[in-house]
Parts: C-alpha cells; structure tokens; sequence
C-alpha cells in the first residue's frame, strides 16, 4: 500500500518524536520550533547518527534564542517543576530521582520546602519556571541551589520565608532575561545529556 506522506513530512514526524524525548512535550515545540527548524536545516534532516541529534539540539537552542521573552518562557515551562513526582516522563523521573529510588524516596520535607521553593522562585521571576541541569544532583542539593538563586537561608522549612516577602524581579529586565537565557540554555544541556543516555542504552532508533 503506498503512503501519501513524503520525506518531509517524515522527517517533521521524526523531530516531534525527539523532541518530546529530549525537551518534554509542549505546543510550541511543535508549532514554532519544528516549523522553524526545517526552514534552517532543510526537509532532509538526517536523524541517524548520535552527531546528527547533537546538531539538531545545538540549532534548536539558538534559534530559541532569538524567540521572544514570552515564546522562550512557555518552551521551558515544557519541563516539570523541580520535585514534581507526578505525571513525569521517564527520563524526567530518573533526572529528578538524584540517585534515589522507590526503596530510598526523596524525604517529604524535601518535597514540600521544593515546592515552596518553586513558589518563591515563579514570585521573584513572574513567567519562569526554575530549570536546571540536575546531572545526577539529588533533590536536597538542587533546593539548596535555589536557596542561594534567590538569596534566602538554608532551611527545610516548608513555609519559609513567606513568598510575599520576596521582591520579585521585573518581567523583561535584564536580570529576568539573564535567567531566562540561563534557564533556555540548562534545556540544551539536558537534552544532549538524554541523548548521551540513549545512545548509551541502545535505545538510540528514533527514526522509523
């Protein structure tokens, strides 16, 4: 039976597939991203060799910089909040496991100070999610990182100190977009640590 699709709606196909495993799956990806990328590369992207994701990572990261504030902002809400153990993908999940496991949990005081800590950090940076590269870091050493991002005692406290005593750092200037630029690229980062992950496991056939 012979198909009505051609090469370069193939390789748009195979980019939407990669990318919902190297940067999490969101609309923007797919309408802005994809489109943009084979404009750049062409329709006859080469999705076959680990050097021809790599190129493709390194292009989306600097196209997504030439977005907008607003567009680049809602490209890194794609990724879970730090602590987030719900509705996570698969690499997502083993990212933020930091070396534990189902035997070994993250401890609850843990959990609630990270999502007190994503309050404050979405309070002082209005439109950002907080991204980083966790790279086998565990929870309780990446809640300390955000203590010192924002300037405020280490503690496990799961209310301290209360988010409206942070003053939030205007939308647009230079230090939001300095960490919006941050943020983008820590994306960059995870995603060719995935894909050094998934040539390592073999499970590098992303190309039907």
């Amino acid at each position: 039976m012979s198909s009505d699709r051609g090469p370069g709606q193939d390789v748009e196909s195979n980019l939407k597939s990669v990318f919902i495993l190297l940067f999490e799956e969101s609309d923007v990806i797919q309408k802005t991203l994809v489109p943009e990328l084979l404009v750049s590369l062409g329709s006859e992207i080469p999705l076959a060799q680990p050097a021809d994701f790599d190129k493709v990572v390194d292009e989306s990261i600097r196209l997504i910089h030439r977005w907008s504030p607003d567009l680049q902002a809602q490209f890194i809400a794609g990724h879970p909040r730090i602590g987030e153990t719900k509705n996570l993908s698969v690499l997502s999940s083993k990212e933020q496991s930091g070396g534990t496991s189902a035997a070994v949990p993250t401890p609850p005081e843990v959990l609630l100070r990270l999502q007190h800590l994503n309050a404050c950090y979405e309070h002082v940076y209005p439109g950002l999610r907080y991204i980083t590269f966790v790279n086998g870091r565990s929870r309780a050493t990446i809640a300390e990182e955000m203590e010192d991002k924002l300037g405020i005692r280490r503690s496990l406290l799961p209310d301290q100190p209360p988010v409206e005593s942070l003053v939030p750092v205007e939308a647009n200037s230079q230090p939001w977009l300095a960490e919006l630029h941050r943020a983008v690229e820590d994306v960059g980062r995870i995603a060719k640590s995935r894909l050094e992950k998934i040539e390592r496991e073999g499970f590098l056939q992303l190309r039907k």
